[in-house]
């Protein structure tokens, strides 16, 4: 089976975070389209029940909090625009925080492989500490125009010289390399994290796009220029204890 790898975000600074707890799975609703969803070009809407969820609200030291791991049963590649409710210890709702997502699968921006790709989740107003669990709907869910990877795409920041350097440092452009032997079209986001307080999960602070939709070739690479509102970004966030850069397949 086809996996995109759960890689997280690694810190600036040594030390450990409190240990990572279970996974939880979370039930898909109905796949009916909403008028507020994005329109979605492919050319077949799929059944919304080859998809299946898994929460993990805390992952280790070396692995992004608060992510969702999106399996897809289907062999071809899909879209999906997906819809969140947080939930409390006691599985009821929390009417006041609202869930959005880094790589976009609540806007049919995400391109979900064959297997297991995952999204971040943000949790803003009263009570987003408390969240436990989320609920999820499939909105819509149809095939994507282009396959997903098999495997990750890699994203490298360089400094003025093309030289390879830290994700931490103040970068000025990034090399997008796909070891598939099939082209693919993805997106980077260069994301930072809050430093939580014992025991609450890490959130995300802000995710800025780095250039727009890529085409990358099979076994090949290409380099973006960091500018605009990613450089702001970078200039602001170097230096800092916690951020990643990475690639998602989307369209």
């Amino acid at each position: 089976m086809a996996m995109m790898l759960l890689a997280g975000c690694d810190t600036a600074h040594g030390g450990t975070r409190d240990g990572s707890g279970p996974p939880r799975q979370s039930a898909t609703a109905s796949a009916t389209e909403s008028s507020a969803g994005p329109a979605v070009a492919s050319s077949a809407e799929v059944a919304a029940n080859v998809l299946t969820f898994t929460y993990r609200p805390k992952n280790d030291y070396n692995h992004i909090d608060q992510m969702l791991e999106i399996n897809n049963s289907d062999t071809r590649s899909v879209v999906p625009v997906l819809a969140f409710t947080a939930l409390d210890r006691q599985n009821r709702p929390l009417p006041d925080v609202r869930i959005r997502t880094v790589y976009g699968s609540d806007s049919g921006r995400l391109v979900a492989t064959y297997g297991s790709s995952f999204d971040i989740l943000r949790f803003t107003g009263t009570g987003r500490h408390q969240v436990h669990d989320v609920r999820v709907t499939v909105r819509h869910l149809a095939t994507a125009r282009e396959r997903a990877n098999i495997h990750p795409v890699t994203v490298q920041p360089l400094d003025d010289a093309g030289n390879a350097v830290s994700k931490f440092s103040r970068f000025v452009a990034v090399r997008v390399k796909n070891p598939d032997p099939f082209a693919v079209s993805v997106r980077v986001a260069y994301i930072v994290y809050d430093q939580p307080a014992k025991g609450e999960t890490q959130q995300v602070v802000s995710a800025t796009a780095v250039g727009g939709l890529v085409h990358v070739p099979a076994q090949g690479a290409v380099v973006l220029k960091v500018t605009g509102e990613a450089e702001r970004a970078v200039a602001r966030y170097s230096d800092g204890p916690a951020v990643s850069v990475k690639a998602y397949n989307s369209q």
